[in-house]
Order: C-alpha cells, then structure tokens, then sequence
C-alpha cells in the first residue's frame, strides 16, 4: 500500500467578511491549486449563522466552473444538520453534475457550547441536541434520493413519498465521508482524531474520513479503529479515503512565521490562541522544517493533506513555495509505518 500523501488547499472564504481576502482573491487560490501538478483538491469552509462566511455550495460551484481536475468538498459541512435534506439533496446532486462527479461531501454535525449555537439551531426550528441525530439521518436521505425513485422514506425527523429526485449526481455513488474532531488539548496535538463512538461511526456509515489536529500516531490509531469498525459493519473497503485538514505557513524565520499565522488565525476564528494550539495544527517554518513535519503523516494511513495558507501575506506567494520548496519532497524515499500502541 502506497504511503504517499496528496494535497489540497482550505479556501478562507470567512476571510471575505472579515477583510482579510476578497472573493476574487479565493478563486485566484482556486486557479492556482487547479494549475500545480502537487496538489488535486479545493476544500471550503461552511457555516451558517454562527462563524459567518461566503456560503460553501455557492463558493464550490464558482470554483467547479472554472477547474476540470480537482476534487471539491467541504472542511467540514458544519451547517449539514441544518439544512432541509431533500433541498440539499437535488443541491449536492447539482454541483456534483457541475463537476462532473468531483465532489466530496465532508458532513458533521456543528454546533458547540453558548448562547450563538443555541440560538443557530432554534432559529432552524429544533434543539441542538439533535443536530447530531439529524446529521445521520440526512446522509440517509440523501443516499435515499439518489439511488431511488418514488420510494417512500420514513425517518425520525424527514417522511416522505412519491418523490422522484433528478437530476442524480454524476457519480454512481456519490461519496459522503464524516468529519470528526480531535479533543483540542492545550498541550498540543491529540492522539485521537476523534471519540471512539464518532470514529466507529464513520466505519458504519461513511465513505471517507476528515480530521484535524491529531498527532501521526493518534492518526494512524484512529485510521485503523475506523477501519476495524467498517469490517465489522461488513463494509471492510467502504471508508477507502480520508484528509488531514491542516494549517501552513513557510518562512525562514521560524518565530517570526509562527506570529504571522497567530494573527492570521486570531483574527479569522476570533481567538486568541496558545503557541501549544496552534502548533497542534500548523506546520510552520522553513522548507525543510515543513518537510519534516509533514513527512511524520507517512506511514500513519493518511491520504491527503488540506492546507489553510494561515498567513497575513500573499497567499499566492505562499503556494509557490509550498508547491516548489515542500511538496515535491514530502513524499521522497520511504518511510517506515507509524507503530500504534494497542
């Protein structure tokens, strides 16, 4: 089995409302990965009303009619929960024809503790408890209005009959992965990439895996419990894919680099964030620093890396580096697998 990674890049498409980019800005990115042989996806972020951004689906679609090769999705569908399914559904089904078949849908769940989420989710019209039961029960609806016509559906929350929905998407099976999150610890990267009841979800129910902030070890942990999870579900290939979503900024001067992604990320999340947080998930520093960082995911069952260019400069200037200094020599030479400690 093949350990070398693949690459993408994280549009900033909150960037828009906050100053830091423009829309034309985000799709010169877009261009820019489309044109490298070194990287194969565009990801973008999605919210609704809480971390307010350029609305994902209309975002990927302006970027699927000016590309031809790279692969679209979300990092992660935050508001998946909080969209009508059937809508989404013909959305998806849209975009994926628009592509033609290049999408992959990252679902979860969003939402958190505070007034805001709250909020969020009654102004939808349920409590946020829920959100993680609609955000199952979605994927069942939308695997439903693609593969069947006219076939009645009868969830907890979406019953319905005598729908036909068209057009399908463009793949046969259009891949709908999970994303789960690691437990963000203030001491650096986490050795899970998520509970073991989200992991083994993924296993049960997905096709591919999205994750951020976890140590190579807890990565590979994680891949295989996700793995044994998919075999026991009797779906042992099912979850044949996955993506590190992932922060970068390369610069000679290491402290100097790591300041410039602090105020970058501050201000893009509204945070204030330990030196400990922000290591857990930014490679940062000079080229060879980058490819030994990067290189550890080797070996760990990773397949992609997706890179937020976390810099308050010239992002443009950014993926040349990265795809001229970094990536041609990540997956150099071979590298030994990553032990997991059972």
């Amino acid at each position: 089995m093949s350990d070398k990674l693949q690459f993408g890049v994280t549009l900033s498409n909150r960037g828009v409302l906050i100053g830091i980019c423009t829309p034309r800005d985000l799709l010169a990115v877009a261009d820019a990965v489309e044109a490298s042989t070194q990287m194969d996806s565009v990801w973008v972020g999605d919210a609704l009303f809480v971390n307010r951004r350029l609305d994902a689906l209309t975002l990927l679609a302006a970027v699927a009619g000016r590309t031809e090769r790279v692969l679209l999705g979300p990092a992660c569908m935050g508001s998946f929960a909080l969209r009508n399914p059937l809508v989404f559904a013909y959305e998806w089904a849209s975009l994926d024809q628009l592509s033609c078949g290049r999408t992959r849908l990252v679902a979860c769940a969003g939402g958190g503790a505070g007034p805001i989420w709250e909020a969020e989710t009654r102004a939808l019209g349920f409590a946020s408890d829920e959100r993680r039961k609609r955000m199952i029960e979605n994927i069942h609806v939308l695997r439903h209005l693609w593969s069947r016509d006219n076939e009645p559906f009868d969830g907890q929350y979406q019953s319905f009959s005598g729908v036909t929905l068209e057009p399908k998407p463009a793949q046969s099976v259009c891949p709908i992965w999970l994303a789960t999150n690691a437990e963000r610890l203030s001491t650096g990267q986490s050795d899970s990439g998520g509970s073991e009841l989200a992991l083994r979800r993924v296993g049960r129910i997905a096709d591919g895996w999205m994750t951020h902030s976890v140590s190579p070890r807890g990565f590979a942990s994680s891949w295989q419990m996700i793995q044994a999870a998919a075999t026991e579900a009797g779906r042992p290939s099912a979850v044949a894919d996955n993506v590190l979503y992932h922060h970068i900024n390369i610069g000679e001067d290491r402290e100097s680099t790591l300041e410039d992604s602090k105020k970058f990320l501050d201000q893009y999340y509204g945070a204030n964030y330990s030196r400990q947080r922000l290591e857990s998930w930014l490679t940062y520093g000079s080229p060879k620093q980058c490819i030994e960082d990067l290189r550890r995911y080797r070996g760990t069952g990773c397949k992609r890396i997706t890179f937020r260019i976390s810099t308050m400069g010239d992002p443009l200037a950014q993926i040349k580096r990265l795809t001229e200094e970094v990536l041609p020599y990540v997956n150099e030479g071979e590298v030994e697998p990553v032990a997991v400690v059972s």
